[in-house]
C-alpha cells in the first residue's frame, strides 16, 4: 500500500502536467527572428501573440488556451523544415508562416507528405503572407490556407489603377531574386502590356534576398533609364534600404509597391520626402473609418508601439476560432473542412470568403499613399508625422482570379 501512494504521489504531477498540455493549443510560428528578416519577423510574432491573448481574454479557442510558439528560420527553407519537425515533436498541429515564398513552397510539401505518412496526426500550415500564385495553383495542397492576397491579384489591382494614371509612361522593376519576385515582375510586364502598352518598361532587376546594404548601383541605374514610376516587391529591410538609397541620391519618382508599410519603410519614405509618391497594395489600413478597427489598432500602438501590418493575420486566427468553434472540435482535419468555403467578416469592413477550390482567401483589396495626413487619417507610421490615405477600394467579387488548382484531398 506504501509503495502504492508513493507511486500514485509521482503520478499526479505528471497527469496534471498532461491535463494543462491538453488544454493548451500550440501554434508553431515559423519566421525570421534572426538575420535580414528579423525585423519583419518579430513584428509578425508579436502580432500574434497578440491575437492569441485576445482570444484567450475571450475563453481561447473551445476552451483551450491558444499559445504562439516562435520558431526561427533565419528566411531559409531547409531551417524551416527542420523547425517544423521540432513544433510537430513538441505536439505542434497548427503552424503559420509568412515572409518569404521559397519557404512556404516547402513547408506546404513538408506537411502534405506529413499528413500522408502520419493519418491521424494531420498538421495544417496557414500561410499569412507568402504570396507566389504557385501555392494556390499548380502547387496546392489541401493542408495549406493562404489568407493573404497573391501576388496576381496584388497585381491585378495595382495595374488597373495605374493604367489610369497617365503620367506614367516609364516604369522600372525592382524585384527580389527568388519566386515571389519573379512573379511580381511576370505579372507586372504581363499586365501593364494588355492594359496599357503605351508604357516602356525601361529597367528589369532582379537583385539577392535580404543580402545587399547599398542600393545605390541599383538606384543610379533607375535614375538613368529615365524611369519615372517603380514597381517593386521588395519587404523588410530590401524595401527599406532601398527607399533610403533614393533619398541619398534625390531619386524623385513614384513608387507601387506591395510591402512599403513593413518596418523602416515609412521612416525611409519620408526621409525621401516623398509625399504621397509611394503607393501600397493590401488587405486594410489604419486610416480606413472603421470603429472596431481602430480600437484593435489602438490597442495595439499602445502595447508594442507599432501599426498593424496584418490585417490578414487578425482573419487567420478568428477564422481558425469560428472554424473549431462551427466543428467543436481543434481537430485539424475538421477546422480545415470547416474553413473551406467559409465567409467572414475582415478586419477591416467588407466580406471574404476561403475558396474551397484552392484554399485562397478573397477579400477587399487597398491602395494606399503615404504622406501628410488630414483630421480624417488618425493614426501616423513610425512617428513620421506621415500616414496612409484611402487612393482606391476594390470589393472582394473584383478581387477573384481563376485557378488552376487540381487539389487531392484525404479521404
Amino acid at each position: 500500500m506504501r509503495k502504492f501512494m508513493i507511486a500514485a504521489a509521482f503520478a499526479l504531477p505528471m497527469l496534471g502536467g498532461a491535463a494543462m498540455a491538453q488544454e493548451t493549443l500550440k501554434i508553431g510560428y515559423i519566421d525570421p527572428l534572426s538575420g535580414g528578416g528579423a525585423s519583419v519577423g518579430e513584428v509578425g510574432l508579436k502580432t500574434f501573440q497578440f491575437l492569441a491573448d485576445e482570444l484567450n481574454a475571450k475563453g481561447g479557442i473551445q476552451g483551450k488556451k491558444v499559445e504562439i510558439v516562435p520558431l526561427d528560420n533565419k528566411t531559409n527553407p531547409q531551417e524551416s523544415l527542420i523547425q517544423a519537425q521540432k513544433a510537430i515533436d513538441a505536439g505542434v498541429r497548427f503552424l503559420t508562416q509568412g515572409n518569404g515564398s521559397s519557404v512556404a513552397g516547402a513547408l506546404s510539401d513538408f506537411v502534405t507528405k506529413y499528413n500522408e505518412r502520419n493519418p491521424g496526426k494531420e498538421v495544417l500550415y496557414f500561410n499569412y503572407a507568402a504570396v507566389d500564385p504557385a501555392l494556390t495553383n499548380a502547387k496546392c495542397s489541401f493542408w495549406h490556407f493562404r489568407w493573404d492576397a497573391n501576388s496576381d491579384i496584388k497585381m491585378e489591382a495595382l495595374t488597373n489603377y495605374m493604367k489610369s494614371t497617365p503620367s506614367i509612361k516609364n516604369v522600372y522593376l525592382i524585384n527580389q531574386d527568388y519566386s515571389f519576385g519573379e512573379a511580381v515582375r511576370t505579372a507586372a510586364k504581363s499586365m501593364l502590356a494588355a492594359k496599357r502598352p503605351d508604357i516602356k518598361i525601361v529597367g528589369d532587376e532582379l537583385h539577392p534576398l535580404l543580402k545587399i546594404t547599398d542600393f545605390a548601383p541599383y538606384i543610379a541605374k533607375i535614375k538613368a533609364s529615365g524611369a519615372d514610376t517603380v514597381v517593386t516587391g521588395n519587404w523588410g529591410q530590401d524595401f527599406a534600404l532601398l527607399l533610403k538609397a533614393a533619398a541619398d541620391a534625390g531619386l524623385k519618382v513614384n513608387w507601387y509597391t506591395y510591402y512599403a508599410g513593413g518596418t523602416g519603410g515609412p521612416t525611409a519614405i519620408k526621409q525621401a520626402n516623398l509625399n504621397h509618391q509611394v503607393f501600397q497594395v493590401n488587405e486594410g489600413i489604419p486610416n480606413e473609418d472603421n470603429a472596431p478597427a481602430q480600437q484593435f489598432e489602438k490597442a495595439l500602438r499602445a502595447k508594442y508601439d507599432f501599426s498593424l501590418f496584418y490585417p490578414r493575420a487578425v482573419n487567420e486566427m478568428r477564422m481558425l476560432a469560428a472554424a473549431a468553434d462551427k466543428a467543436k472540435s481543434t481537430d485539424p482535419v475538421k477546422v480545415a473542412l470547416v474553413l473551406e468555403g467559409m465567409e467572414f467578416d475582415v478586419f477591416n469592413s467588407g466580406k471574404g470568403v476561403m475558396r474551397k477550390d484552392d484554399h485562397q482567401f478573397f477579400q477587399p483589396i487597398y491602395i494606399s499613399s503615404l504622406g501628410e495626413r488630414t483630421e480624417k487619417e488618425p493614426f501616423d507610421e513610425e512617428k513620421t508625422g506621415w500616414g496612409w490615405k484611402l487612393v482606391a477600394k476594390i470589393d472582394t467579387p473584383a478581387t477573384t482570379l481563376p485557378t488552376t488548382c487540381k487539389m487531392e484531398r484525404p479521404n
